[in-house]
């Protein structure tokens, strides 16, 4: 079990490399080099450059939140090592180990805003002059509608890139855009006029289609691709014109009803049927607070017995309709959980997902620059660090075989042992969770070395303490490992609290310091526990360590395990085996030393214990001298009597 335990994360690892190796097609795959972080291998940086609908200006409060979420949404995508920074007023520069692909430029760029609205009508995707082109209510089988459950939704659209969040409100033609962009804006500022006239029953009224939300509808184009590009930025109190992400259907959608700020989280995983068997489709886990639960319970309520299309809800990302669900009559989501479902892939699933969780972006954002950067150290610094690490190593193995001869070879395996489990785990981190190995990360693997050896010192210690007290080796392993593991966990607790306090309250490359620090920790506690006391259990069987050769590391003369009586308390001497004298000549001394010692009056008669004399040529100890001025105040009593 304890073999099995420790070459199963090999086996993975060579798995991995079988079915999904690394490859310039593949980079994150499987691999048996760890992959390397920024100051290593190099990477992209991105600068991204902040912008606003209405010019207004933009405090450095808001660059500072943008980082913070930025930072969370890079970390929690698996991506480490990165280096998140202000640059000026305006842009942020995010420096990224590796290549980036479209999904990492839209998880750190992308607002991220979602929203919950119901919807109002839905209609053909192209831009027409004719308000009769719209097809409104075409009984719900518009793109992106389907059944929903209590427990989810069905979600239309591929959750890739997001729309523009203010209207969706696209340009008649290429040729007509800045005629087009300036009527949007008339448009929009009339429809907020006009709301402010209306009193609509609910955020499904049909009367907050007035005419200049129609005629924007009439001339949005969710064909064109510049209405789906997304951005955020919509006034939640007033109806929406948008696009399906995949510019298959036009929306007019009411207020909102539930925020993305009412999420308490949100995850991403494969779905799970009506039958409770799970698919091999991913979807994105939605849980709303206790506020957002009660709101989205009561437009559940009031949707699912409306007519269609007006029963659905449209799930908005950045402007963008991501899933508009239908809901069936009788059917009201109390629980406030949801699903959004449709043609995620596994990383666009995760995407999102990262981005609700972390929320949204205070600002809008643009791609500015994209370029590949060299490593800022580079491969010559790495094998300087390495070269450091290989002395420690060497000079720890030198130290074992001085100290402990043969036996120091437990200590040198034990630590390729260690040091091949936490490279095979590295690679598998790097595999799995997109670790990146650091400079600092490397310095935490050095510094374990130290660390680990001292664990097998410390064993080694406690068992040559129980061999000079006298026990056999074999009992002597069992009670050192009592003694030493106590210390040992003791001491590994220290330092993996200091690692996970340290990775917690840092950021950059101090992070990577602590993750290898931690991590090496705990793989030293199951070294000595699957590996090391194992093997020195089987060694305690071994006659050239349980007959104490000179070179075992355990030699009785090395030890100077002494052959002299030892004091076991109150007045109890225990004598060891090959002692040139026995208990009765040591009686005869202490008589010959009682007889030099002044009697004491009133000395009460008692026997002298068996094992009161001492080794020739050694002082007595207390317990014996003591011993000696009893017998010698018991024979003085005695003479007195006789006289």
């Amino acid at each position: 079990m304890t073999i099995f335990m420790m070459l199963l994360p090999l086996a993975v690892l060579v798995a991995g490399s079988q079915l999904d190796a690394r490859s310039e097609e593949n980079p994150d795959g499987a691999s048996f080099a760890p992959a390397l972080a920024l100051d290593l291998q190099g990477g992209t940086q991105i600068v991204l450059q902040a912008v606003t609908s209405d010019g207004s200006q933009i405090t450095p409060e808001a660059m500072e939140e943008a980082v913070g979420v930025i930072r969370q949404r890079v970390d929690a995508n698996g991506v480490t090592e990165a280096d998140i920074a202000v640059q000026g007023d305006r842009q942020i520069i995010v420096e990224i180990p590796g290549e980036v692909d479209d999904e990492t430029i839209a998880l750190i760029s992308k607002a991220a805003q979602m929203k919950f609205r119901p919807v109002l009508t839905v209609g053909s995707p192209v831009a027409t002059a004719d308000p009769s082109a719209e097809a409104e209510g075409e009984s719900g089988d518009a793109a992106g509608s389907e059944n929903a459950d209590g427990e989810g939704e069905n979600a239309e659209g591929e959750n890739g890139e997001n729309t523009d969040g203010g209207n969706a409100n696209g340009e008649d033609s290429a040729a007509e855009e800045g005629n087009a962009a300036a009527s949007d804006e008339e448009l929009l500022k009339q429809i907020a006029k006009e709301q402010e006239e209306l009193d609509p029953a609910d955020p499904s009224d049909l009367a907050q289609i007035t005419p200049a939300v129609q005629e924007l509808a009439d001339q949005t184009d969710c064909t064109d691709p510049a209405n789906l590009e997304g951005g955020g930025g919509d006034d939640p109190d007033l109806p929406l014109v948008t696009c399906d992400q995949t510019g298959v259907a036009k929306y007019i959608l009411g207020p909102v009803e539930v925020a993305g700020t009412e999420l308490d989280s949100a995850s991403s995983g494969l779905g799970v049927g009506a039958n409770g068997v799970q698919t091999n489709e991913w979807v994105v886990n939605l849980t709303f607070n206790d506020e957002g639960s009660t709101l989205f319970r009561e437009t559940t309520e009031r949707l699912q017995g409306l007519e269609s299309p007006r029963n659905q809800f449209a799930i908005t990302l950045d402007g963008l309709v991501v899933s508009a669900p239908s809901l069936s009559p009788g059917v009201i989501i109390s629980n406030g959980q949801a699903e959004i479902s449709g043609t995620f892939t596994r990383d666009s699933a995760a995407t999102l997902a990262n981005q609700l969780s972390f929320g949204s972006l205070p600002l809008t954002f643009e791609v500015q620059s994209q370029n590949q950067i060299s490593a800022t150290l580079g491969t010559e610094q790495l094998q300087r660090g390495l070269f450091a690490g290989l002395i420690g190593l060497l000079l720890v193995v030198v130290y074992s075989l001085l100290q402990y001869r043969t036996l120091g070879l437990l200590t040198v395996s034990s630590l390729v042992v260690a040091g091949v489990m936490t490279y095979v785990v590295i690679a598998l981190l790097s595999w799995g969770m997109g670790y990146r190995l650091s400079l600092p990360g490397v310095a935490g693997l050095i510094v374990a070395i130290g660390f680990t050896a001292d664990s097998f010192i410390v064993y080694f210690e406690r068992i040559r303490d129980e061999l000079r007290d006298g026990r056999s080796l074999r009992l002597a392993v069992q009670r050192g490992w009592i003694r030493a593991r106590r210390t040992i966990y003791a001491a590994k607790s220290v330092s993996l609290l200091s690692a996970i306090i340290l990775y917690f309250m840092t950021v950059g490359g101090v992070r990577g310091f602590a993750f290898t620090l931690g991590l090496t920790t705990v793989i030293d506690i199951l070294v000595v526990i699957w590996f090391t006391h194992p093997m020195m259990e089987l060694l305690a069987k071994v006659r050239f360590f349980r007959d104490g050769h000179k070179w075992s590391g355990l030699s009785p003369d090395r030890l100077r395990v002494s052959s002299g009586p030892r004091y076991k308390g109150a007045g109890r001497v225990e004598w060891q085996p090959g002692s040139p004298q026995t208990p009765s000549d040591g009686v005869e001394e202490a008589r010959e030393a009682a007889e030099r010692t002044p009697a004491y009056a009133g000395a009460q008669p008692q026997s002298a214990p068996s094992g009161a004399g001492t080794a020739e040529g050694r002082r007595m100890t207390i317990a014996e001298r003591r011993a000696a001025e009893r017998k010698a105040a018991s024979e003085a009593a005695k003479n007195e009597e006789q006289r």
